[in-house]
């Protein structure tokens, strides 16, 4: 039980933090640094729960050990020759 409220509580402080951040930076022409790191950082965490998957269920991720051989497939191709599709000699 005490794990949701103190989860709700931090969510609940920095949100706070951070619309006194924007706010301050808005209206109050003294505003600084501090409160432009608190808004930025806010925002650049807003974004990050979107972009972050589990590997299991990210698109073209390959499974454990495969790297290895997606990397042989790719280094093993012949190399392109220089003179390759420059037309009839």
């Amino acid at each position: 039980m005490a794990r949701p409220i103190v989860r709700w509580g931090a969510a609940l402080g920095l949100g706070a933090l951070w619309w006194w951040a924007v706010l301050r930076l808005a209206f109050v022409p003294g505003a600084g640094v501090l409160e432009g790191a608190v808004a930025a950082g806010g925002w650049g965490l807003s974004l990050l729960p979107v972009h972050c998957v589990p590997r299991a269920r990210a698109a073209g991720a390959l499974a454990a050990g495969r790297w290895r051989a997606a990397w042989r497939v790719t280094t093993a191709s012949p190399p392109r020759r220089s003179d390759a599709g420059s037309g009839p000699s």
